[in-house]
C-alpha cells in the first residue's frame, strides 16, 4: 500500500475521483508516461531540427544522446533479426520499446505504480502487436496464402494444423502480456516490501535489480514483437 501514498495523495489533493487512484490507476500512470515521453520527444525535436545540431555532437549527456542509444540499439536488434525490412517497422516497435522501458522504470520510483503491472496496460500493447503483424503478413503474402501457410503442406493435417497454427496466435498476445506483468508485478512487490523492512542501503541493491528487470522485460517483449512481424511478413516458402 504504501507505493500508492504518493499518487493517492496527489489525486486527493487536487479533488479528483477516488477512482483514479485505485482501478484506474494503471490510466493515470500511463497518462502520466505519455505526456512525460512526449515532453522528451518535443525537447529532441527542437534540437534536431537544426542542421548543426544533427551534425555535430553535444560532447556531453544529452536527451537527444539517449534517444539516440536507444534508437540506434532497437535498429541494430531489427536489423540482424528483419535485415533490410527492419526501418518500415521501426516507428511501432522503438515506441513500443521507449515506451515500456519508461513504464517499468516508473517502479523503481518510491510512491509511484509502474503502469505495466496492469494486465490492461500491458494487453492494449500485445493486441496492437498482434493486428499489426498479421496486417503485415497479410499485406506481405496476400489473404489466401498467409492462411495457406497456417495450414501446412500436408492436405489430410490441414484442419488439425490450421487449428493448432490459430491457437498458438491466439495465444501470444495473452503470453506478452502476463509474462510482462508477472515480472514487473514480482520486481514491484520484492522492492516495496524490502525498502519497508531495511530502508537503508539493502533497498539499493533491489532497485538496482528492478532497472535490471525493467530493461530486460522491454527488451522480451520488443524482441518477440519483431519475431512475430517477421515470421508473419516472410515470403518464402515452407
Amino acid at each position: 500500500m504504501q507505493q500508492f501514498s504518493l499518487i493517492t495523495w496527489l489525486i486527493d489533493e487536487l479533488g479528483l475521483p477516488k477512482a483514479w487512484g485505485e482501478e484506474y490507476l494503471h490510466i493515470v500512470m500511463a497518462g502520466l508516461v505519455t505526456l512525460f515521453l512526449f515532453f522528451i520527444s518535443l525537447l529532441a525535436w527542437r534540437r534536431l531540427r537544426h542542421t548543426e545540431a544533427m551534425l555535430l555532437p553535444d560532447g556531453r549527456t544529452s536527451v537527444v544522446n539517449v534517444l539516440e542509444m536507444v534508437v540506434g540499439a532497437v535498429m541494430k536488434l531489427m536489423e540482424d533479426v528483419m535485415g533490410p525490412k527492419a526501418r518500415v517497422h521501426m516507428p511501432l516497435i522503438g515506441s513500443l520499446f521507449i515506451y515500456i522501458l519508461v513504464s517499468n522504470l516508473v517502479g523503481v520510483i518510491p510512491g509511484l505504480v509502474p503502469p505495466t503491472e496492469n494486465i490492461n496496460t500491458n494487453a492494449a500493447c500485445a493486441i496492437l502487436v498482434f493486428v499489426y503483424y498479421n496486417v503485415v503478413g497479410i499485406k506481405a503474402q496476400g489473404i489466401r496464402k498467409y492462411f495457406r501457410h497456417m495450414a501446412g503442406p500436408v492436405v489430410w493435417l490441414a484442419p488439425l494444423l490450421f487449428a493448432i497454427e490459430l491457437l498458438s496466435h491466439l495465444v501470444r498476445p495473452v503470453s506478452l502480456s502476463v509474462r510482462l506483468m508477472g515480472n514487473i508485478v514480482g520486481d514491484h512487490l520484492v522492492l516495496g516490501m524490502f525498502s519497508s523492512l531495511v530502508p537503508l542501503l539493502l533497498p539499493i541493491v533491489f532497485m538496482g535489480l528492478a532497472i535490471f528487470i525493467s530493461f530486460m522485460q522491454a527488451f522480451v517483449f520488443t524482441l518477440l514483437s519483431i519475431v512475430y512481424i517477421q515470421m508473419a511478413s516472410a515470403t518464402e516458402e515452407h
